[in-house]
């Protein structure tokens, strides 16, 4: 299927989509239909179509779409027929908290490596997974075929790490550390500012609260 360029808003939809058919597929549910979708998933059936119909529609008219079908296009749409083989640098209690988050292999995300500069963490075990020193780093990257790095050390050392990183050929970081990287634009960045999105639920619960007359 030839993908046409694709608004990052229709991109962060499929995921929910993938995991909504997922729970379908899973209850035995065969078929559904955009309105059926729209009234699961709280987005209007129009916008349903519109999404679809960027990679080519997939329903039938008069049936609907076929849900085991659908989750196994988008998924491949979303590169999870694939293995990615992922690093976690830093592990503190977020990079273990991760570590530790066994639904990553389900969609192919293979945990292989986590590193940290503090002596006191080294050996300590995820999963099975042993905290090497941050100088074992490139080799283990190239000797394994690690693609993904998961960045959860403090800002002050992200951007170093991230060069370092980049280096070494990862292709893609999925970035906690609270600072925008400095990276080639063929390097694929996803930032988590957790902070950010507190700040978000801030806003809406304040909203909330002045429409009803609570503050």
């Amino acid at each position: 299927m030839e993908e046409k360029d694709i608004s990052q808003a229709v991109v962060g939809r499929l995921p929910r989509y993938f995991r909504y058919l997922g729970e379908l597929k899973d209850h035995g549910v065969e078929r559904i239909s955009s309105q059926e979708l729209s009234t699961l998933m709280n987005v209007t059936a129009s916008q349903i179509r519109q999404d679809f119909n960027n990679f080519g529609g997939f329903g039938q008219q008069g049936y609907g779409y076929n849900v085991a079908h659908l989750h196994r296009e988008i998924g491949k749409i979303l590169g999870l027929h694939k293995t990615h083989h992922f690093i976690i640098v830093g592990a503190g209690n977020l990079g273990r908290a991760l570590g530790n988050y066994q639904s990553f292999e389900k969609r192919g995300f293979v945990f292989t490596g986590i590193f940290d500069q503090d002596a006191a963490l080294l050996g300590v075990s995820i999963r099975g997974v042993a905290v090497q020193p941050m100088e074992n780093m490139g080799r283990f990257i190239r000797e394994n075929g690690v693609d993904i790095a998961v960045l959860t050390i403090p800002k002050a050392g992200a951007l170093k790490v991230a060069e370092e990183l980049v280096r070494y050929g990862i292709k893609a970081i999925w970035n906690f550390a609270h600072v925008d990287l400095n990276v080639p634009e063929d390097i694929q960045v996803e930032n988590v500012h957790l902070s950010d999105s507190l700040m978000k639920l801030s806003y809406n619960l304040n909203r909330y609260r002045k429409e009803k007359g609570e503050g």
